[in-house]
């Protein structure tokens, strides 16, 4: 199979290299609501010194922290699960493309008190600065990575961090996307990228983490495949040639004429000011000290500000494709090509929001067991804006453009809670954490946050329980729907999501497992008609998982999996069961230099009704027409890594050689396809088997 690179990401390709940097560290998978797996084979830490004594080098230190936590973690160079996709983790589905929307099989719902815009289907590829990595090295720390498959998939990523200064780290890191798809016009083209900083002083008194993300995404829609028959005939074999819902020669053969693009860009900014007792520590022979605080008190400031677009563009609109939105006929109605000032329906809505928040907080205990309390007092901006009576010409490319609809919410709200980490096998970890909107549209919002554990000690385990609450307001995108030809509002009651959850992992024995239960009352989501609706029904949801690890010799036998207990009137699209079972040989070669791990996987879920992906709204619906129950998708791949080398090559989508209809999710319905006279309900179905390769190198300077 011959994989061509062109145009300007050929030139980029090459740019990277001359840059001999390379892409982010993909962590080991976690198993559901965030627990860790490390039942998998111990971390290899051969990044920071050499196996054996015949490679000699200096030692180097590379570490990094999460926003709000003093836990120190070290990045993953594991080979166990390198194979695997990093955006569709650990049940994750997108629609059979790098890059599509993606819908989570185990149902997760947004944990959110403040308001929000509502897209969310991208959130897997984009950076978020609240969960960056904040880093501290030795040594300038580089990695490159590049991943290329059949159908011109490419996936390239740098990531590039050093310390200025022993208390003063910077760190970059971009990622580009870019998927055309073996199907028609569904092409995946995604930015992102991200700027960090973290600073301490020398004696510990003052602290400050920067950031700033830009990410965007934007996907070709094709609508899906119209008649599911097609992915079973011969003369279809070449999946470029099965009709798409929204496919337009007229306009073209390789790009569509109907897009979603994503774009947001976020800036952070954390510091605090510590006041406690101030200790020197000296070295032997007195040429070195450092310094070490209790801290007693601390004022911490939090600014967020952020902007986020997303644009909907249909050039070449027909009128029975919006009839649950509008009702218009347009003059080319979905065949012809450009009519000057009425061949688009163009959907454009903006966020802008500012976040500035105090926190007051108190420390008690020891160092390395302290307990730390915190309160403070926010206020926040919020601006939503849709921009509706706008016509694109397509010919001439001119806007034309009226004032748009704009809505302001002012809150403020009080947030605090006690923080006790486990930093030490052995000690006991808690923590509550509270916020509460008190002024402004969504006064009575608040979240609930409470948890308890232990970190066991002789690596037995970890163990945590917990309970959840929020009340929310709807997102702006489900209450609003605006373009030239209608304006559609929606009000709903606030939606509560209370959870209760206990979750037990030992890497001694290799398992992990928990259990979560979810009540959920007045649930948004998008209904049957594709429109906002609420279920104003409470209904509750039992999820359990487990994995297990078996090791034989070199032999590691790695088992998934998650029960989902839905009731049957509920309206979620999620399966009853879903597994993954892993069978790998895995050992060093050449007196410890090449590691490697051979093995085959595979991913079920049980017969189920999938999510309907709706590309007029961006959003998945509820849908109950069509049931599926899909072959086990399979894959076989080897990995291998050469010190700070790692490398896959794998089979993916082995299952599409003895089918060809795995059907991943369902399409809108269509009406009177293409003048034909019937009615179509499309679904977007799994990539033929192919062939995926990709690298990540480290470089430490």
């Amino acid at each position: 199979m011959k994989y061509k690179v062109r145009g300007n990401f050929k030139k980029y390709l090459s740019l990277l290299c001359l840059q001999f940097c390379s892409g982010i560290l993909f962590a080991q998978t976690t198993v559901p609501n965030g627990t860790n797996t490390t039942g998998v084979p111990a971390k290899d830490t051969s990044m920071n010194k050499s196996n054996t004594s015949k490679w000699k080098e200096e030692e180097a230190k590379i570490t990094y922290e999460k926003l709000n936590s003093s836990k120190i973690y070290i990045p993953d160079t594991s080979l166990h699960n390198f194979q695997r996709n990093p955006f569709t983790q650990p049940w994750y589905q997108d629609l059979g493309n790098l890059g599509s929307p993606v819908n989570n099989l185990l149902f997760t719902p947004e944990n959110r008190v403040t308001p929000t815009l509502g897209y969310h289907i991208f959130d897997t590829y984009r950076f978020d600065a609240d969960s960056l990595n904040f880093y501290n090295t030795t040594r300038p720390y580089s990695v490159f990575g590049y991943q290329l498959a059949s159908k011109l998939e490419q996936y390239a990523s740098i990531m590039h961090t050093q310390n200025i200064k022993p208390n003063w780290n910077m760190a970059f890191e971009y990622r580009k996307l870019y998927s055309p798809g073996f199907y028609k016009i569904e092409r995946n083209n995604d930015d992102n990228a991200s700027l960090s900083t973290n600073y301490k002083s020398l004696d510990k008194h003052y602290t400050l983490y920067a950031a700033m993300t830009y990410n965007r995404e934007q996907h070709d829609e094709n609508g899906g495949i119209v008649d599911a028959n097609q992915l079973s005939l011969a003369n279809y074999s070449d999946r470029s040639t099965i009709d798409q819902a929204y496919e337009n020669n007229a306009y073209s053969t390789t790009r569509s004429s109907v897009s979603n693009v994503l774009r947001d860009f976020t800036f952070l900014l954390q510091h605090s000011y510590t006041w406690g007792r101030t200790d020197t520590t000296y070295n032997s022979d007195s040429t070195q000290y450092s310094y070490h605080l209790k801290p007693l008190f601390s004022i911490a400031h939090k600014m967020e500000i952020s902007t986020q677009k997303h644009t909907y563009n249909d050039l070449t609109p027909d009128s029975v494709r919006y009839v649950t939105l509008f009702n218009k006929s347009f003059i080319n109605n979905g065949s012809g090509y450009y009519v000057a000032g009425q061949d688009s329906v163009l959907t454009q809505q903006k966020w802008f929001y500012m976040d500035n928040k105090i926190l007051l907080n108190s420390f008690i205990g020891k160092e390395g067991r302290q307990l730390k309390f915190n309160a403070g007092i926010g206020s926040r901006y919020d601006e939503f804006v849709s921009v509706s009576n706008v016509i694109k010409d397509s010919l001439p490319k001119v806007y034309y453009n009226s004032a748009p609809d704009r809505t302001t919410i002012v809150s403020n709200y009080l947030t605090g809670g006690i923080i006790k980490e486990a930093l030490q096998p052995g000690q006991w970890q808690y923590g509550v954490n509270t916020q509460f909107i008190f002024s402004g549209p969504d006064a009575g919002n608040f979240s609930l946050n409470a948890a308890i554990g232990k970190s066991l000690k002789n690596n037995l385990g970890d163990f945590v329980a917990g309970f959840q609450q929020t009340l929310n307001t709807a997102p702006y995108s489900y209450t609003n729907y605006e373009n030239i030809d209608t304006q559609l509002h929606y009000t709903f009651n606030k939606q509560s999501v209370t959870s209760l959850y206990a979750a037990l992992e030992s890497p001694l024995i290799r398992l992990s497992g928990g259990i979560r239960d979810y009540v959920i009352g007045n649930y948004i989501y998008i209904n049957e008609n594709e429109t906002a609706g609420q279920y104003n029904v409470p209904f509750t949801i039992t999820q359990i998982w487990v994995r297990k690890v078996f090791k034989v010799g070199n032999f590691y036998l790695d088992n998934e999996l998650v029960y989902q207990q839905v009731p049957a009137n509920a309206p979620l699209n999620v399966p009853a069961l879903m597994g993954r079972h892993q069978l790998s040989h895995e050992r060093d070669l050449f007196n410890h230099k090449l590691k490697t791990a051979i093995g085959i996987e595979v991913r079920y879920n049980t017969a189920y009704y999938p999510a309907g992906y709706d590309a007029l709204l961006n959003k998945f619906y509820y849908q109950k027409s069509i049931y599926v129950g899909n072959f086990p998708q399979g894959s076989i791949y080897v990995n291998f890594r050469i010190k700070r080398f790692r490398a896959f090559v794998m089979g993916d989508n082995l299952q599409q050689i003895f089918t060809r209809n795995t059907i991943l999710n369902v399409g809108t319905p269509v009406i009177n396809w293409a003048g034909s006279g019937y009615n179509y309900i499309p679904v977007y179905a799994a990539p033929d088997a192919l062939i995926r390769f990709g690298f990540n190198w480290v470089l430490v300077n």
